[in-house]
């Protein structure tokens, strides 16, 4: 069983690595900022199948910074890529 789930972790890291191929060398920026966000969900697989394998939940504070930290940055690049600024700052004063 125990098996499985390394295999598993392989496929998850080799599935990285290519995302970090689409992150140097996509098209357009929107093609990046997917790629971070799908890098920032394989991160946090690898590491509940590292905690699978450890036996340990020591783990589970980690992944759920990890997915706050994408989360913030996904949405703070999104916002980038469509308005040029992520802060809106009151011109009107």
């Amino acid at each position: 069983m125990m098996t499985f789930f390394w295999i598993c972790l392989i496929v998850v890291i080799l599935s990285m690595a290519s995302l970090l191929y689409r992150v140097f060398r996509g098209p357009s920026n929107p093609d990046r900022l997917i790629a971070l966000d799908a890098i920032g969900v394989m991160l946090i697989s690898s590491i509940a199948l590292l905690s699978i394998l450890f036996d340990t939940g020591f783990f589970m504070e980690v992944i759920l910074l990890i997915a706050i930290m994408s989360f913030i940055g996904t949405v703070s690049f999104a916002k980038f890529i469509e308005k040029g600024e992520i802060i809106e700052h009151d011109r009107n004063r």
